[in-house]
C-alpha cells in the first residue's frame, strides 16, 4: 500500500504548526493594521474573525432547526 503525504504524524504536524503560526501572523497584523470602518466596532480588534465566526455558527444552527424541517421527509417516502 502506497504512503501518502499525511499518512505520517510528523507531516501533520508540520502542517498544523504552519497553519497555526500563520494564524498568529494573521493576528498580529490585525493589531497592527490602521483600520477605518463605519461602524466603532469594525475596529476592534479581530471583528471580522469573530464576526465570521459567529456568523458560520447562526447559519449552521438554522439549517439544522429551521431548514431542516422543512425539507425533511418521511423515512418511507420514497416507499
Amino acid at each position: 500500500m502506497k504512503k501518502h503525504l499525511f499518512d505520517r504524524p510528523r507531516n501533520v504536524q508540520r502542517l498544523l504548526r504552519s497553519f497555526y503560526g500563520f494564524l498568529i501572523l494573521l493576528l498580529l497584523v490585525d493589531v497592527l493594521v490602521v483600520k477605518h470602518g463605519y461602524f466603532p466596532w469594525e475596529e476592534a480588534t479581530a471583528f471580522y474573525a469573530v464576526f465570521g465566526f459567529v456568523a458560520c455558527v447562526v447559519l449552521v444552527l438554522l439549517a439544522k432547526y429551521v431548514l431542516r424541517p422543512l425539507v425533511m421527509r418521511r423515512e418511507d417516502y420514497y416507499d
